[in-house]
């Protein structure tokens, strides 16, 4: 596997690479900066790419998930790694250019998947958001629709959420309203723990109009997650 600098059409790069063995998944880093995506399977699963790779802009990576994978990807932002790979991210950071299992230190946007006889997939903002993301089912069979969040978080997000680089002050994440204030009423956890007592906030409600193809929080509409059939998929990062 390698990183590809030719400009193809995603979806005819994804359709020519077939499915001969278990699912083709595409990640086009389409910002105007570099994207260091970080990936985490599910327990159990394999590790692909050694869990983490850099993209910079409008390069593309395409690699194999072994059928019934299932597991994350996100974007990391404004790393520094050294020539063993060993440093951290001002955003999704999980110690190294090489996350090997690790998840991303949130607030991160999340592209989640699981494969199988049909595919499960959403774009989460539950562990908050960092950069925009979206999952592209390209040759499958069922509904097969889109998913993603395409709107900038960061420019409205509300200031008890912000996370602001340490260089120039920007924000460049925003936290989930779980994270920032661990209140059982946005975790949805104790006796929140259920769809009937956890219900939208004025902040997941903040998230879910600014991204109303994504899960805003633990009992989001289960509209949310997309299935599919059969497809390979694209993962863009700033779609």
């Amino acid at each position: 596997m390698q990183i590809s600098h030719c400009l193809l059409p995603l979806l005819f790069l994804a359709c020519l690479l077939g499915q001969a063995w278990g699912t083709t998944f595409t990640l086009h880093n389409r910002c105007p900066y570099t994207v260091w995506p970080g990936i985490q399977p599910s327990a159990g699963q394999s590790i692909l790419a050694n869990g983490g790779l850099r993209l910079l802009p409008n390069q593309i990576f395409s690699l194999k998930a072994p059928s019934g994978w299932s597991g994350r990807f996100w974007g990391r932002q404004d790393c520094v790694f050294d020539h063993s790979g060993k440093g951290h991210c001002a955003t999704g950071d999980c110690g190294g250019l090489y996350c090997n299992g690790l998840g991303g230190a949130p607030p991160a946007t999340l592209a989640e998947i699981t494969l199988g006889e049909q595919d499960f997939y959403d774009v989460s903002l539950v562990d908050g958001y960092n950069l925009g993301i979206s999952i592209m089912p390209v040759r499958g069979s069922g509904k097969c629709s889109y998913a993603g969040c395409v709107s900038d978080l960061n420019g409205v997000c509300p200031l008890g959420l912000q996370v602001r680089s340490a260089h120039d002050n920007r924000v460049v994440a925003c936290k989930s309203a779980c994270f920032a204030f661990k209140s059982p009423r946005y975790c949805c956890t104790g006796s929140f723990g259920n769809p009937q007592a956890c219900k939208p906030t004025a902040y997941s409600r903040l998230f879910k109009t600014a991204c109303p193809r994504a899960y805003s929080y633990a009992y989001d509409d289960p509209t949310s997650i997309v299935t599919c059939k059969g497809a390979s998929y694209v993962v863009a990062f700033c779609p």
